[in-house]
Parts: C-alpha cells; structure tokens; sequence
C-alpha cells in the first residue's frame, strides 16, 4: 500500500526534524546556562564560603537543566509524534486517494475521479489527474464509437456482396456485365473505406509522412478548382477560384485533398445553377482557404459534428452518393498535423455553409 509507507516517511521525517531542534537547543542550554547563571548569581572575590554555596548553586542548577532538558524532550517527541501522525496523514490521504483511483482506471473505470478540499500542490495534482482520466474516457469513447461506427458501414457492402455471391451460386442472379459491375463497386466501396480509415488512424496518430514546403495556396485552390469544373459545369454550377497568392507552409499533397474534399463536399450540397466560391487570404502568421457553398447550411451543433467519423448531414448523403462520411475527419486531423485548424461557419439553415482552413504562413 502506497498511503502507509508514505504516511510512515513523513512521521519518521517530521519526529527527525523535531529531535534535531530539540537536541540543538538542549546543548545550547547545557552549554551557555552555567556560565549565564554564574555570572547573575556572583560572588565577591576572595570569599570561600560564597565560592563554595556558588559551586553547590551551580551544580543544582545545571542538574535540574538536565532532569528538565530530558522531561521536555520526552513531551516534545511524544507530541511532535502525535502532530506529525496528523499532518502525515492529512498528506498521505490524497495522495492514496489518487493511487486508488489509477488502479481503477487501469482496470478500465475511465469514469473515476478524485475530489480533494486540499490547498495548492495537492489540488493541482488532483485536476491534472482529473483531466488526464477525462481525456482517456473520452478517447476510449471515441474508440468504441469507431469500432461500432465501421461494423456498421461494413454491414451494407458485405451484406450486397454476400447475396449476390449467394445468388450467383445458386443460379437466380445471372453474371451478366451488370452484375460483375456492382459487385465492383461494392469492392471498390470497401477498399475505399478501409484506406480513409487507414489515412485517418495514422493523421490521428501523427504517423503520415508530411514533405512541408513553401508553397502558394491560392494557385493550388485554382488548380483543384480546374479539376472539378467539369463536374460542376454538369449540373449548371460555377466555381469562383481565388485570385493573387497565399504563401503557406504545408504538404502540397495534404492540402490539395484538403480543397478537394472541401469542394467535392460543396458540390454535394450546392443547387443546381448556383454558384461555389472558394477564397484565399492571408496575415502575418497564417494563410486560409475557405470553400462556400449556397446549400442548406448547418445548424450550430452541426459546425462541429460534421468532422466527426461517419456523421451524415441529411438523407443527401447516402453511402452511395456522399462515401463512407470520413472525408471531414480526415481533413481536420491532415490540418492538425500540418499544424493549422479546419473548421465551418455557417449562418443556419438555409444560409450555405463555407469551409476553411488556416495554415502556416511560409
């Protein structure tokens, strides 16, 4: 047990201290009382018998000094012992109170948490240990949250391909070019979904291999805006590339699927006829793209649920339509690791909704 060791060092140190002071002061007493108490009492020079009832005084008093000196000494340990039996373990009490509690969160309590009326370093250490147990139960949260979240996405494609396949051995599905198809498709899915996770574990975990140089942000903007126009063009929409040049300190590559996954998000989202802006601009620490579009806009608690894994907007986003809903999340960690931020602005429903992203400037 960590509280009795503890509590034990303490009374050993404080009964230590306590005898050391006590010993200081007896020697001090024993050492400058006789020569003190000679000179008060006095005597005339030349006079034996004053000389001799002196000498008698003296050794009764230097005595008594001793009888008192070792009586004090026993009161002073024995209450320096009860005292420092308090103090300890009003010490030791958190400090086992926190061992307690760390052994239950190791045996996976993530809901434990300490509460201690202590000043200073005490309840310091209390609210860092309190933040610490917060941040594991919210991280073994999120991780059960995952493993639910994938056996669900992968139910639906394992599903279509299992009854297919099963058809297809059982002679009621025909393998005509349709069907070889969707089966790809389903494979594909699936691939896709397991690189995003793939990507996303390791940006979470600070494990991509970023090339970070300087580079011009607007002029990727334009180009990835070029890259989308004709699928945009289908539908009647247009893209408004920025203008000028943003110098920022980033992976071409990271950000360029940052601006992608902004604008092919948008393209989900935004009317037909209507109008994508995508911006750039700078200050002196940091350079920002942002991505609006003119579709049904986000409420306020969605701003930040739309980074989360596998969060889906509305009906919209079907699996077949808007992917496995992983695409934000990936972008928000690609910008953490870049060490810049992701977030959404929008001004409700029915407002659009604008996407953007701060980075270094070079």
């Amino acid at each position: 047990m960590l509280l009795r060791p503890l509590r034990a060092r303490l009374l050993a140190s404080f009964v230590a201290v306590g005898a050391a002071a006590l010993g200081t002061v007896g020697i001090a007493v024993l050492l400058v009382g006789p020569a003190y108490f000679a000179e008060a009492m006095g005597h005339l020079p030349g006079d034996p018998m004053g000389q001799a009832m002196a000498d008698a005084t003296l050794a009764a008093f230097t005595d008594a000094m001793r009888r008192a000196l070792v009586a004090a000494t026993v009161i002073a340990v024995v209450t320096a012992a009860v005292v420092s039996l308090a103090v300890a373990a009003r010490i030791a009490r958190p400090v086992g109170r926190l061992a307690d509690a760390s052994r239950r969160i190791a045996a996976g309590h993530y809901t434990e948490r300490v509460e201690t009326d202590e000043p200073g370093e005490l309840a310091d250490l209390a609210s860092s240990f309190n933040e610490m147990a917060a941040s594991l139960e919210a991280t073994e949260r999120r991780r059960l949250q995952l493993v639910g979240d994938v056996a669900h996405e992968l139910r639906t494609p394992l599903a279509t391909l299992d009854g297919y396949l099963e058809g297809l051995e059982d002679g009621v599905v025909s393998p005509t070019p349709q069907t070889w198809h969707l089966l790809r498709a389903e494979t594909a899915r699936l691939t896709r979904m397991v690189n995003e996770l793939a990507e996303l574990w390791r940006a979470e975990a600070h494990q991509l291999l970023l090339h970070t140089e300087d580079l011009d942000a607007a002029r990727l903007a334009r180009e990835v805006a070029a890259r989308f126009a004709p699928q945009a063009s289908a539908r009647g929409i247009a893209i408004a590339a920025p203008v000028g040049g943003v110098a920022v300190r980033a992976d071409r590559d990271r950000l360029d699927q940052i601006v992608s996954n902004y604008l092919s998000n948008a393209l989900r989202h935004a009317p037909d006829g209507s109008t994508i802006e995508v911006a750039a601009g700078a200050t002196a620490d940091v350079g920002r793209v942002s991505v609006t579009d003119h579709g049904p806009g986000l409420e306020a608690d969605q701003l930040e649920a739309v980074f989360e894994r596998f969060y889906r907007l509305d009906a919209a986003r079907t699996r077949a339509d808007g992917g496995a809903g992983i695409g934000l999340a990936i972008v928000r960690a690609l910008a953490d690791a870049m060490g810049g931020q992701a977030w959404a602005e929008s001004g409700g429903p029915g407002t659009g909704a604008t996407f953007l992203v701060e980075l270094p400037a070079a």
